[in-house]
């Protein structure tokens, strides 16, 4: 249909109009972009195109692992002696708990108890009273699944903390991560941040055995010999009870503060780990309670009377970097896994500039050219053809900045390759009419069935880029998901600037021209 009610007219300007709006902020100066309100933004840029920190970290799932199954072992030295079950060669084998029971008569009474210990593990029986306590792959898989989200969402709310704008943090695989942070300099700022496990828990110190005398191995049973923070407690060891009193999980928020003039941090629990932390420090007085971060006692402060009110202090020799990254770290959770650094790469914002400008360059040589064909070939349709192009554009970029996407240089590749598909629409629609016109049709049929018969081709061709599109960026990682967000956005407003724009400019020029060929 060549008729164009008012109303639609009005939403088609309109759309156009938008687009120029939203993308006008990319072309206006820095510091006029800081002054303009918050859904008025530039496309952020990606880690190609002005630098930054990139960073593939490897989640040490299998450690978690073994860490549960020596946990299951001493679930099962505990239950066997508390019952009082005979047993032998209790201890890990191929990552499976395994033990040998002697009192046959008692098997299944160690059995059903076994069962309590880890409702994930796999129990499985033996020959000669051999029961075996393990993960089956499937569990496996799961719980490394459950990890890695875990630690993604733990390592998001870190790098959120600290201020940096537009980070990427994606899965890479089963068990990698990939943290991209555009602008940032210093890689050592944010694996500092990123790579610490930030594990904190509260113990008594056992002051029967002097830290000294336990370094010869006079440790008793049921403490362990921790070391302390250099730089911020006064001795190298302490020796603590195994018992934990409170966890970290129980933190909901910690600030750094000052205290004499010495920097500090400040901690609050839950409604749980208030009570639980007022219960020790009451039944506790004049002890001390050693405060151990990541396996080192980073304070061991004298328990001067009950601290009932759920929030406390920890002193430590602080810097105050060191107080601020600790706060940062304690409010955004402890990572229940090791990281590992696989690979680490800076881009300098010189280098990003370098393809901004590049990418530039080739996206105005590349408009140019199909400008200059679109009217050698097309003549006055041709203009047309190239007004619904910069529009075309104009929506693109647009919709980039207030989608809040990230454009890197594959994304620019996207928007080279969205300009040849929406020059090719056009294309496919003139030479239908073309044909239309030597096969005999006015001027107005020829124009209406080059728009409606060439529709089904353009529309299968693009809903098929676009389905591609939507699989790169399922399956895709960084910058393939990079050019899948800006193909699949070039092929919607493609669509829109072919089907509605051009159809637009040509039937007003028709009905304002009344030709009696068409001028192509």
């Amino acid at each position: 249909m060549l008729h164009f009610s008012k109303l639609k007219i009005g939403l088609i300007l309109a759309t156009l109009l938008a687009g120029v709006v939203f993308s006008l902020p990319n072309v206006l100066p820095e510091k006029t972009q800081r002054s303009l309100p918050s859904w008025l933004q530039p496309v952020n840029l990606g880690l190609d195109l002005q630098g930054g920190v990139y960073l593939l970290y490897e989640v040490e799932a299998e450690t978690v692992i073994r860490e549960r199954v020596a946990s299951i072992v001493e679930g099962m030295r505990l239950s066997l002696r508390t019952s009082r079950i005979r047993y032998t060669n209790l201890g890990v084998v191929d990552g499976e708990a395994v033990v040998s029971i002697r009192d046959n008569a008692r098997f299944d009474e160690a059995l059903t108890q076994f069962t309590e210990i880890d409702r994930d593990a796999l129990v499985q029986t033996g020959e000669d009273g051999q029961i075996r306590i393990g993960f089956s792959e499937e569990v496996r898989r799961r719980l490394f699944d459950d990890l890695v989200a875990r630690v993604i969402e733990i390592v998001r709310r870190r790098v959120d903390e600290m201020g940096v704008r537009e980070p990427s943090i994606q899965k890479q695989g089963g068990q990698r991560i990939i943290i991209e942070v555009p602008g940032l300099a210093n890689p050592e700022d944010l694996k500092r941040i990123v790579g610490k496990t930030a594990k904190m828990d509260f113990h008594l110190v056992d002051a029967s055995v002097d830290p000294i005398a336990a370094q010869s191995g006079q440790i008793p049973v049921g403490s362990k010999l921790v070391p302390g923070a250099p730089g911020q407690t006064s001795q190298p060891s302490y020796l603590i009870f195994k018992r934990v009193e409170v966890t970290g999980e129980h933190l909901i928020d910690s600030q750094p503060t000052y205290q004499d003039g010495r920097p500090v941090v400040s901690f609050r629990f839950d409604a749980a780990g208030g009570k639980k932390f007022g219960d020790v420090t009451a039944a506790n007085v004049n002890q001390q309670l050693a405060v151990v971060l990541d396996g080192k006692v980073i304070s061991a402060p004298v328990i001067q009377g009950p601290i009932l009110g759920g929030s406390g202090i920890i002193t430590g020799g602080f810097t105050v970097q060191e107080a601020n990254d600790l706060s940062l770290l304690l409010r955004a959770g402890a990572l229940p896994a090791d990281l590992k650094v696989l690979e680490e790469r800076t881009v300098g914002p010189g280098l990003g500039a370098d393809s901004v400008r590049q990418g530039s360059i080739s996206m105005a040589i590349g408009l140019a050219l199909v400008v200059i064909f679109m009217v050698m070939t097309y003549s006055r349709f041709g203009v047309y053809a190239n007004i619904a192009l910069l529009g075309n554009l104009a929506m693109l970029i647009g919709a980039l900045s207030v989608l809040g996407a990230t454009l890197t240089l594959p994304g620019i590749a996207g928007i080279v390759l969205t300009m040849g598909m929406a020059v090719d629409a056009n294309v496919l629609i003139y030479e239908r009419m073309r044909e239309e016109a030597r096969n005999g049709r006015t001027v107005m049929n020829a124009i209406e069935a080059g728009f409606d018969r060439a529709f089904g081709t353009i529309f299968d061709s693009n809903v098929t880029t676009l389905a591609a599109a939507l699989l790169l960026f399922i399956y895709g990682s960084g910058p393939v998901r990079g050019f899948a967000v800006t193909l699949g956005l070039g092929i919607m407003t493609t669509m829109f600037s072919a089907i509605m724009v051009t159809r637009l400019l040509v039937v007003g020029w028709m009905r304002r021209a009344k030709p009696k060929t068409l001028p192509i």
